[in-house]
């Protein structure tokens, strides 16, 4: 019995090290490498400051900025820790509301959005992912359809004009890879940092 007990602790402890241990590390120090900004987060820096990552999206709810999909992350009630409540694109807590198609909270939701959004751009259709979440809840990319869906708001707000919103949405327009893999997107942060520094010039 303990023959055939020791050989089996040995390779369970081995291998605890080598894929537990010894391979994150040793991808870990690779991507570091080869891939240092990627490996760090794909921070996004403004004068020396962190203001985001490329691949977390944000929470941004003025007018004067271009949203991205909704999130249903939560997070801990600063009230009662023991409940939950909402805090879109928490990055602590990935994930998506797991709510069925029938489900009525979704339904209300998702009504509401689209009068407000009906409301914001009359006559246009909605884009579907300006009322749907994500898996992740951390989207950090709209549909081009969803970026010039909001370009009246936002010019609107700011006092610009539309023609160079479009330009500007247009310019930030990332095409898929290689061409064939996935879809053309815009990376809310980054389109709505040119949205700031177009308002600076």
């Amino acid at each position: 019995m303990l023959k055939q007990l020791r050989p089996a602790l040995v390779m369970i402890v081995v291998f605890t090290v080598l894929t537990g241990l010894a391979y994150p590390l040793a991808m870990t120090g690779i991507a570091g490498i080869l891939f240092p900004k990627q490996a760090a987060g794909s921070l996004v820096t403004e004068n020396g400051k962190v203001v985001g990552s490329q691949l977390i999206g944000q929470n941004f709810a003025s007018d004067h900025y271009f949203h991205g999909r909704p999130s249903a992350t939560t997070g801990a009630d600063p009230a009662d820790p023991s409940k939950s409540v909402p805090q879109p694109y928490n990055a602590a807590n990935s994930g998506g509301s797991n709510l069925g198609p029938s489900n009525s909270a979704l339904i209300e939701r998702v009504k509401g959005d689209m009068e407000r959004l009906k409301a914001e751009n009359p006559g246009q259709p909605v884009p579907i992912d300006l009322v749907t979440t994500s898996g992740s809840g951390l989207d950090p990319d709209i549909s081009p359809n969803a970026a010039y869906f909001q370009v009246p708001r936002v010019a609107k707000a700011r006092g610009m004009l539309e023609n160079d919103l479009h330009d500007l949405v247009a310019k930030n327009v990332q095409q898929p890879a290689f061409g064939v893999i996935g879809e053309p997107r815009v990376n809310v942060l980054a389109l709505n940092r040119a949205l700031d520094a177009l308002g600076k010039n």
